[in-house]
């Protein structure tokens, strides 16, 4: 687990580097099994999503922020928005510990990263995406 460890950022007093390696670990065991919605294999087989494109940083009060650097399979993949869309929601849903989250594609991994990054952390947009059956399915997956 040292490459999270060396990802984990620290802000004042904050969680001991266990405590901040073990949030980081969660996020990964949730987000780690997440399907491809276009293969049948998961975002870890993929490598998609690995430990060390987790980050957490500790905000006081028990909060946290989760920011996540995920890499599509090709620069081109049309499925990336849903993708990070699906990051989210699971999150959102499983994540035990009061956060904040940051989903972004890894710098230079996708051709129209700019925009899909503006998407995915919109709260509107993810409102309003999720709203439509096809995404709701992919992430129920």
């Amino acid at each position: 687990a040292l490459p999270i460890l060396a990802r984990v950022l620290r802000l004042g007093r904050s969680e001991s580097p266990r405590v901040m390696d073990e949030r980081a670990l969660e996020v990964y065991d949730i987000i780690k099994n997440i399907r491809d919605p276009e293969k049948p294999n998961t975002l870890e087989e993929l490598s998609v999503v690995t430990e060390d494109c987790i980050a957490i940083q500790d905000l006081g009060e028990g909060e946290y922020l989760v920011t996540i650097h995920f890499t599509p399979t090709v620069p081109h993949c049309s499925l990336a928005t849903l993708i990070g869309l699906c990051l989210r929601v699971k999150l959102q849903r499983c994540l035990p510990f009061k956060h904040k989250l940051e989903i972004y594609i890894s710098e230079g991994a996708h051709s129209t990263e700019e925009d899909i990054n503006k998407q995915i952390n919109d709260k509107e947009r993810v409102a309003a995406a999720m709203e439509n059956p096809s995404s709701r399915r992919s992430e129920e997956h």
